[in-house]
């Protein structure tokens, strides 16, 4: 009997370690959160109505950083995401915004545009993107090149660069979602066929089934008095319904255009939780040797607090069901995985500015510096002191761009007319409260601590030759509907950070910490190297 018990104790261990492949010094999977604009209050403003096996597991199970920060400017998707991954900022990354301007093509560029490659799985131009404009090496690089190429790294997100960021330049595959289509696609860059998993997902047609349903409220609405009232002047009527209040329904829009509108619910990040679920059964994520990394970026959340801003009663709906998806993943995880044997991060590549009417309706200043009046005031000053509008090039992201053949055609010194021009906007722009010329920034190298954001998200080889800030609780666009981000200020650069799983103590700590010290981190506990141009340090202890 006795030898008949340690037979049958043998096989269940021996089938709990093929289950689980284990090796106590690293973990099997490491998996990599990233909430597209997400604030950090909302972990605290909607906590009372989170359940206990989703965001407050990781909240209370975890290591909770209440105090963590972006350091540089501009905060938004693309920059955000090479940072979390690179542990650097866009002084070395390069990756200044979502778009800007080229000055060696001389033309607005896409942070992760490549026109040598081409879409695999759509024969639209979505799929022509890579990870080339990218300057440094991320930790899911740095994680092959420790295991040789051994580990794998799957990289999915709704949005192109969400998805192609984070992986890197060495990812076994990034997958992203077709407007047109609702299917997953990839680039060239990874593979020339979509795998057959891939394929299957795309013939579930999920988002078929999400758009025969409504957005409906998860709680009564008298629950969700921490928010404003559900119809307001200042939401965007998303989905062509005459109102703006719940529910939402798809049942106005037509053709295709349906597919770009569905991510814009709290069912594009349900979609994305089925793709992760299947991305790990199907390439054995966590079942090697080696361990493998899955990085995994929401991006409805920032299509949904565009729309309807911070205090909106669709962005409460969203963060409550966006804990029952955390919490489906979980349980997958610890199912699939294995409990303690992953390691998880989950952070936001930015938060979000209050909506401007908003405020104002709070007797709390805010505005607008309209991007157009102040371009046009530029090239009348040009005109006026120098004979030619045309030294202007380019506005982007709050980078001005001078045409450097026509000052040095009109025999003009370049430092002076930056100098002339910073002047100029001091003068005329209360609403700027800062202006730097490439001049002032030369003198400066970017670091950690730097006090200078603006010098952290300033990129010499990439960005403009004069970058300013504007006034708290203002904006260079508005359409009077919904809000934006990119500022240095708290409402756009302070988000969550935790920490959960493998090895993870739980403890809340509020020290100051950065974002960059994510890679570094993940770096520290794995025994890698950090990311080239890492300027993070580890922060679990």
């Amino acid at each position: 009997m006795k030898l008949k018990k340690l037979i049958f104790a043998f096989i269940i261990i021996s089938i709990h370690s093929n289950i689980f492949p284990q090796n106590s010094n690293v973990p099997s999977l490491v998996v990599g959160i990233v909430v597209d604009q997400m604030r950090y209050d909302y972990t605290t403003r909607f906590y009372d109505h989170f359940a206990s096996d989703g965001l407050k597991k990781l909240l209370n199970e975890g290591t909770n950083f209440t105090y963590a920060h972006y350091n540089y400017v501009p905060t938004v998707t693309g920059p955000g995401h090479a940072s979390v991954y690179t542990g650097t900022t866009p002084f070395y990354h390069g990756i200044i915004n979502n778009t800007w301007f080229d000055k060696i093509e001389n033309k607005e560029v896409y942070c992760t545009e490549d026109a040598e490659v081409h879409g695999v799985g759509t024969d639209g131009h979505d799929g022509n993107n890579s990870p080339k404009r990218l300057l440094t090496t991320t930790i899911t690089d740095q994680l092959k090149i420790a295991t040789s190429g051994k580990s794998k790294v799957i990289s999915i997100s709704i949005k192109d660069r969400a998805a192609i960021l984070p992986g890197g330049q060495s990812a076994d595959a990034a997958y992203w979602y077709d407007h047109s289509s609702g299917k997953f696609i990839t680039s060239s860059f990874y593979m020339d066929k979509l795998p057959k998993w891939i394929e299957d997902f795309n013939n579930k047609k999920l988002p078929d089934n999400y758009l025969s349903k409504s957005w409906e409220l998860s709680l009564p609405l008298s629950e969700y008095a921490v928010s404003t009232k559900d119809e307001t002047s200042y939401e965007e009527d998303v989905f062509s319904e005459g109102k703006v209040s719940f529910p939402h329904s798809f049942k106005n829009l037509n053709g295709g255009n349906k597919y770009g509108k569905l991510i814009s619910t709290p069912f594009g990040n349900q979609l994305l939780i089925e793709l992760a679920k299947t991305a790990v059964e199907s390439e054995k994520l966590g079942k090697n040797s080696f361990t493998d990394f899955l990085a995994i970026s929401f991006s409805s959340t920032d299509y949904i607090g565009h729309a309807y801003g911070p205090n909106s009663i669709e962005v409460q709906d969203l963060y409550i069901k966006f804990d029952k998806q955390i919490a489906e993943l979980l349980n997958y995880l610890d199912n699939s995985v294995g409990k303690g044997n992953y390691l998880l991060f989950l952070t936001a590549d930015h938060a979000v500015a209050d909506n401007i009417d908003f405020l104002k309706g709070m007797n709390i200043s805010a505005g607008v510096l309209n991007q157009n009046d102040l371009t046009d005031a530029l090239k009348n000053f040009l005109n006026k002191n120098y004979g030619d509008e045309e030294i202007f090039n380019a506005f982007y992201g709050r980078q001005i761009f001078l045409n450097k053949n026509k000052i040095a055609e009109k025999k003009l010194r370049l430092h002076e007319v930056r100098q002339a021009v910073k002047d100029f906007l001091y003068d005329s722009f209360p609403q700027i409260s800062q202006v730097f010329t490439r001049d002032d920034l030369e003198k400066e190298t970017a670091h950690r601590n730097s006090p200078n954001l603006i010098l952290n998200g300033f990129n010499f080889f990439r960005s403009g030759d004069l970058v300013f800030e504007l006034q708290p609780n203002y904006l260079t666009s508005y359409s009077g509907k919904g809000t934006t981000h990119s500022t240095k200020y708290s409402y756009d650069t302070h988000v969550p950070l935790i920490f959960y799983g493998w090895k993870i103590p739980k403890q809340t700590v509020n020290d100051q910490v950065y974002i960059v010290d994510i890679a570094s981190t993940i770096a520290n506990l794995l025994g890698i190297t950090e990311p080239a141009g890492c300027m993070g340090i580890p922060i679990i202890k």
